[in-house]
């Protein structure tokens, strides 16, 4: 960046502050709601912890009045969600298409705020339902990332989450599951693995009932079954109001 440049930079700066107006950075697709609420759903940049900590989100401004921070899709199968420990830390995907937005980030916005969860899926046949959580929270990686997920409204799917309630998560890599085998190894994915699963949002993708892998698949127990592999899956969090 030349002087000249950068002291363009400076001057803009300078009148915006002195206009009163002030550098808005968004924590979460909420605050980018609040700010301006005629924001389409799509890609933004949020930055949970500062300047610092920009990273991309799907912003859900649709569903059940908006302002989620998706932090979990699945759509296509376009993402190997297999991974490591580290991976499912830091993230991994596009936040334009399947991700996973990192269990720091969460740990990080759940901390600072109260949220609420959505679980939105489909079959392969259409039919659209969801699960919503009036509370849900990560805690920090030295906690193992515990899961705190209670407050069940049933919106046709059924209860797969409380289940998984109190527990750290586990990869492949690094087992903290209740099971005395590696949940993550044999259901093939990562997740607040219990002894093991009622739902597994980032196993194998397959084609519905045509899974003949049981329970490696995209599973939502109590709406299709171990079976069942779903269409697509999004997991979303909002403050609570």
């Amino acid at each position: 960046m030349t002087m000249k440049l950068v002291s363009i930079v400076l001057v803009l700066l300078a009148l915006l502050l002195d206009s009163g107006m002030s550098l808005v950075l968004p924590m979460d697709c909420s605050d980018i709601y609040n700010n301006d609420n005629t924001r389409p759903s799509g890609v933004y940049t949020i930055y949970p912890i500062g300047s610092t900590s920009a990273v991309q989100v799907y912003c859900d401004m649709d569903s059940l009045d908006g302002r989620w921070t998706v932090f979990q899709r699945r759509m296509d199968g376009s993402v190997n969600f297999y991974r490591p420990w580290d991976h499912y830390k830091t993230g991994f995907g596009n936040a334009a298409g399947e991700y996973w937005l990192g269990l720091e980030t969460l740990s990080y916005l759940t901390l600072r705020k109260k949220y609420e969860l959505l679980v939105d899926m489909e079959d392969f046949e259409g039919v659209k339902v969801f699960a919503r959580y009036s509370s849900f929270s990560v805690d920090p990686e030295s906690f193992g990332f515990t899961l705190h997920v209670s407050g069940f409204t049933d919106g046709g799917a059924g209860d797969s989450m409380s289940i998984h309630n109190g527990q750290k998560f586990s990869t492949f890599d690094k087992d903290q599951d209740s099971w005395t085998s590696n949940c993550a190894r044999e259901r093939l994915g990562g997740f607040w693995y219990n002894i093991c699963i009622h739902t597994n949002p980032n196993g194998v993708y397959l084609w519905g009932a045509d899974d003949p892998n049981t329970l490696k698949g995209v599973i939502w127990l109590s709406w299709k079954g171990y079976s069942y592999s779903l269409k697509s899956i999004s997991m979303k969090v909002r403050p609570v109001q």
